[in-house]
């Protein structure tokens, strides 16, 4: 099964595939020398289609749903309508082993940076509605707890808040910061833990793993909670820009300005 999928995701231009496009040409040019002056002309033959991307990336929407719209429950997050320079990074991350999902890296290990990108571009430009959000999955008390941390942070812990990096809405900022709504309450725990525990890294400075290691179980669980049951607004949209720099240098954001304690 995941190696019809890898075949799904092959670039049309892969090198099997133009070379079945220059046998064909081939053949048919040696076909025309040999017919007679008099035969009548053939009827043309069907051009080859060349796939457009929505089809080569159908091995994506196995996992995280059609048009990568995912689900509301599980572990695959959402990707359509993501900043692009979010999803590249994340492909580069999962191929060049920075983050750990096998059967990801299996999918895309042979791809270029270019064809990533690609694949990035055709994601981020999907523009779909969100669903409703879950109910709420944890007491009130625990929801309170991740509302504070998600919007204030904690400053005597060294912990900023979401908000911060990911943008009032929460909805991200172009090109590659990610929005924080709309993703499974397991998805987000899971991150998270994987940040904590090194399972998961970015480019330096990984800035997530210095604030997951922060945080305690309890506020991953609560942080989780209160994100899965927010509605998302202004249609998932990322922003343009932050309304003030950001509390903390991240690798693969180099764009965005830092807080000048920070930047030190």
């Amino acid at each position: 099964m995941i190696d019809c999928l890898r075949g799904l995701l092959r670039p049309v231009f892969s090198a099997p595939g133009a070379a079945a496009l220059v046998a064909l040409a081939l053949t048919a040019g040696a076909a025309a020398q040999t017919v007679p002056a008099s035969t009548p002309p053939a009827t043309p033959a069907a051009t080859v289609p060349v796939s457009s991307m929505s089809s080569r990336v159908l091995a994506c929407t196995a996992c995280h749903g059609k048009e990568g719209r995912a689900t509301p429950d599980g572990y695959f997050p959402r990707i359509a309508g993501k900043p692009a320079g979010y999803l590249a990074n994340q492909l580069l991350n999962f191929r060049d082993g920075r983050r750990s999902y096998p059967q990801m890296t299996y999918l895309i290990e042979h791809l270029t940076d270019d064809y990533l990108r690609e694949m990035a571009e055709h994601f981020a430009a999907l523009d779909l509605p969100y669903p409703p959000p879950p109910a709420p999955q944890a007491p009130a008390a625990v929801l309170e707890q991740g509302r504070k941390l998600v919007q204030g942070g904690d400053g005597a812990r060294n912990i900023p808040a979401c908000v911060g990096c990911h943008g009032a809405a929460m909805t991200g900022v172009t090109p590659s910061i990610p929005g924080l709504l709309g993703l499974p309450r397991d998805y987000l725990n899971s991150q998270l833990g994987a940040w904590k525990t090194g399972q998961r890294r970015a480019h330096l400075p990984d800035c997530m793993a210095d604030v997951a290691r922060q945080l305690t179980p309890d506020d991953v669980s609560a942080v989780s909670a209160w994100l899965a049951a927010q509605p998302v607004a202004a249609g998932g949209k990322p922003a343009r820009t932050l309304p003030a720099a950001m509390p903390a240098r991240c690798g693969g954001v180099a764009e965005v300005p830092v807080a000048a304690a920070a930047a030190r």
